[in-house]
């Protein structure tokens, strides 16, 4: 075959794929305005609580620091505003030990100063964006069917040194002590905890919210 041919057959070969090829790169390449549209319709679907970034808090909502000291324990707790990773965030350290009948740290969420509720009942559960050390993490929610200092409703999470985004529908969470399911509609707490072992905790949150 000469030259002339090879180099023909070469183009026409060109030709034939280029379609092909610039379909495929269009696939490859994300939709800019299409990934906005899901980026807002996913803000939309979420109700934020707490975001470190821009320094939203819920109006009428606090977060308060502290340990098992409150009831007699040894546990420590240190809770400060912090940028971790490129991201501003509010972080939980201190060791948690068993001692004096003690074992927890946390970091919490309160709707208002007197036990006031938020109806939360319209959205599917709660979402943290965390980040950790690699330790498990407890997240205990309370409402007005709780009565006593350790009823409440929890689950536990598992924190990486890298921000994860984690949901956790209501039905997850296990009644502590607390005969009522959990009932969304009158929340009044939400906590992270260093929770009931020894170990050093450290666990930051940039933003929690409720989603649907």
């Amino acid at each position: 075959m000469n030259t002339y041919r090879r180099s023909l057959m070469a183009a026409a070969g060109a030709a034939t794929l280029a379609p092909l090829i610039n379909c495929m790169a269009r696939a490859a390449r994300p939709d800019r305005k299409q990934t906005e549209n899901n980026q807002i319709n996913e803000q939309a679907k979420k109700l934020v609580l707490s975001n470190f970034t821009n320094g939203y808090i819920l109006p009428g909502a606090n977060w308060r620091g502290f340990s098992d000291q409150v009831m007699g324990g040894v546990s420590n707790a240190k809770l400060d505003s912090a940028t971790i990773a490129g991201k501003n965030c509010i972080q939980l350290t201190g060791t948690v030990t068993r001692e004096n009948n003690g074992g927890f740290i946390q970091m919490a969420l309160y709707f208002g100063a007197n036990n006031d509720e938020f109806d939360g009942s319209a959205y599917k559960g709660l979402e943290l964006l965390v980040y950790g050390n690699n330790e498990d993490y407890n997240l205990h929610v309370r409402t007005s069917d709780c009565g006593w200092y350790d009823e409440s409703y929890r689950m536990t999470f598992y924190a990486e040194p890298l921000w994860q985004k984690i949901r956790i529908p209501w039905e997850t969470f296990e009644a502590n002590k607390v005969e009522a399911p959990l009932n969304s509609s009158h929340l009044q707490r939400i906590a992270i905890l260093g929770w009931m072992r020894e170990f050093e905790a450290n666990v930051a949150l940039a933003e929690i919210s409720l989603y649907s």
